[in-house]
């Protein structure tokens, strides 16, 4: 399944309720079910700064996939990282790199967040493509060094 269709699958998801409260609930749900982070892994390193709340976010790269741990302070907060995971965990550098965030315009939850809190989307979505872009960067080193040879 792409990204462009697992965004499809939230935003049906979403749809189905019909104000913003449940569709709240929802994602805080959905923030409850995210793995357990690594508690080493909650550090300032993993810490997305200019969040409201306290937001980590961990990834690793195994066989050409990149996958994320990520966990907060914060229901809410939790729950829409969650929705980033849920979209872009398994996939691929390059696919996250090219992936169109704006699906969470679509989502309708924006509007009935705090200014802060609707920025931090922001921010924790930069976050997952740039530690995307790291792996892709350590992949092309490594097929250059590989050629080189």
């Amino acid at each position: 399944m792409s990204i462009a269709d697992k965004q499809e699958q939230v935003l049906e998801e979403l749809s189905l309720f019909q104000d913003w409260s449940e569709r709240y609930e929802y994602v805080i749900g959905l923030g409850k079910k995210l793995p357990p982070m690594d508690p080493a892994a909650k550090n300032p390193e993993h810490l997305i700064k200019g969040c409201q709340s306290q937001v980590w976010l961990d990834a690793s790269c195994e066989i050409g996939r990149v996958h994320y741990a990520a966990d907060s302070d914060s229901l809410i907060t939790k729950g829409m990282i969650a929705l980033f995971v849920r979209v872009l965990d398994g996939e691929t550098p390059d696919a996250i790199l090219t992936a169109d965030m704006s699906f969470i315009d679509r989502t309708g939850l924006k509007e009935h967040l705090a200014p802060t809190r609707a920025n931090a989307l922001n921010l924790m979505a930069n976050q997952m493509k740039q530690r995307a872009l790291y792996f892709a960067s350590q992949a092309s080193q490594a097929s250059q060094a590989s050629q080189a040879s």
